[in-house]
């Protein structure tokens, strides 16, 4: 995974971008997919503000924006609106994909063999009006 940290309008200290890339090289751990993650670091208005792009595969690009009095919690609450996005992005994949292959097999064979056995003809039990 491919992580930049950008400053916009600002000096950002390395200990401010170490601590945005270690935050961003968290998201992998939530979505294998994705390929590089752009952190940005502003200052509009005299106000920090943090904005992240992560870029998936399939063309799945996930953002966020964040505008806070201390950059650090930028980074965090920002990384916090991406991890959500992710989670609804894999729920939604999820769901639109069906059943496992065994599951749907394992009911194909359960109905296979409930059809195969003979019907009960013991004569007891049963609602047969001829008898």
């Amino acid at each position: 995974m491919n992580i930049i940290v950008k400053a916009r309008h600002m000096d950002a200290t390395d200990a401010l971008r170490q601590y945005a890339e270690s935050k961003a090289a968290k998201l992998s751990k939530y979505y294998d997919s994705i390929q590089s993650v752009e952190v940005i670091l502003d200052i509009e208005a005299d106000q920090p503000t943090v904005e992240i792009l992560a870029t998936a595969r399939h063309r799945n690009t996930f953002v966020a924006t964040h505008r806070d009095e201390d950059m650090h919690a930028c980074i965090d609450q920002c990384l916090h609106k991406i991890i959500e996005q992710i989670r609804r992005h894999k729920d939604k994949v999820r769901h639109r994909q069906g059943q496992p292959h065994s599951v749907t097999l394992q009911k194909a064979q359960e109905q296979a063999t409930a059809a195969e056995e003979p019907p009960d003809r013991s004569g007891k039990g049963g609602a047969n009006p001829l008898h």
